[in-house]
């Protein structure tokens, strides 16, 4: 950080300039992220996907269809027993419906979240941990974890 002379109305002070304002300044100029939007975007996607309508999900969701359009597009803020409806209309588990959401906020908060181990972890104790995952997944040792 460096200071810098700012004259004001003829005084001069001393002002900090440096990393610490540009941090501010990148803060103020982030989007917030709102999670019904997210999750309303997510839903969309899914069900378009599936070339399914809105009429079709909600019959099966069992809400109305102008609510599920809602939260579509992130106007209505869904509870859990009905995001857990649509995503089993969807044929979707709401794990990984959330997941997905989790991903897009990640991104636009700026964030790296590694779907996989680092490669740093399995070089520092010795073995490749995805392979070992891998093969626990594939004898199905991780099954009954469901």
């Amino acid at each position: 950080m460096v200071k810098q002379p700012v004259s004001v109305n003829g005084v001069v002070r001393w002002k900090d300039v440096g990393l610490a304002e540009q941090a501010k300044s990148e803060q103020k100029e982030r989007k917030m992220v709102v999670l019904r939007h997210e999750i309303g975007d997510v839903l969309r996607d899914v069900r378009q996907r599936q070339g399914r309508t809105l009429r079709e999900v909600s019959h099966s969701a069992r809400v109305s269809l102008g609510y599920l359009s809602e939260v579509e597009r992130g106007q209505k803020e869904a509870s859990s027993e009905l995001l857990s409806s649509i995503c089993s209309a969807l044929d979707v588990p709401l794990s990984s419906m959330l997941r997905e959401v989790s991903d897009r906020v990640a991104v636009a908060e700026g964030v790296a979240v590694p779907d996989t181990v680092p490669q740093e972890f399995s070089q520092r104790y010795g073995r490749d941990l995805n392979t070992e995952l891998d093969d626990e997944l594939s004898t199905g040792l991780l099954s009954g974890a469901r």
